[in-house]
């Protein structure tokens, strides 16, 4: 599948650029934006301050000894870094049932279904990244709870990730990423 990628794109800061060296990429982001009314460039901020466009990215694991492997601390895997539970319910939720968390267009089909879902359960705007990523990493209802306000270093990434989306949006009104698609 040519969306499956496991090199990061050259510069992940720059949407036109991302876009213009993997041009099937465009049509994935577009399709879930227009599918669950989020907006590209918030799409890409998630995936920007979780995976880095990685698409095996996974969290470090704990090392005992400094040479025996230890577990993971969570599950989280791919470009969304979405956990094995959370998968499960978009799965049965879309019945997208050959969805792989290392696939571009299943990855970002995926944060377009949970952005929707937050906005739904938590009234967040779709184009609010830095509260609906608050949501995304702490979960609908640790945001409902207001978990994140004991953690000032999650607040600061997700300023961060309201700030990357903004950059991409101008970014992406700038190139008209539709524009940068090689004729088949």
């Amino acid at each position: 599948m040519a969306a499956c990628s496991t090199t990061p794109p050259r510069n992940i800061n720059d949407a036109c650029a991302i876009f213009a060296e993997y041009d099937d990429w465009y049509p994935a982001a577009q399709a879930a934006s227009q599918r669950w009314g989020v907006p590209v460039s918030v799409i890409l901020a998630i995936i920007y301050y979780e995976s880095s466009f990685r698409a095996d990215a996974q969290p470090p694991r704990k090392w005992y000894l400094g040479f025996i492997p230890g577990s993971r601390p969570s599950s989280a895997y791919g470009y969304s870094q979405a956990l094995d539970g959370t998968w499960d319910r978009y799965i049965a939720a879309t019945g997208n049932r050959g969805a792989d968390r290392d696939d571009f267009d299943d990855a970002v089909d995926f944060i377009g279904w949970y952005v929707n879902e937050t906005a739904k359960r938590n009234r967040i705007a779709k184009s609010d990244a830095y509260r609906q990523y608050l949501a995304y990493h702490e979960g609908q209802e640790g945001f409902a709870k207001g978990s994140y306000r004991q953690k000032p270093w999650l607040i600061k990434r997700a300023k961060q990730v309201g700030q990357q989306a903004e950059r991409y949006r101008a970014q992406l009104a700038r190139c008209k990423p539709e524009s940068l698609r090689k004729s088949s």
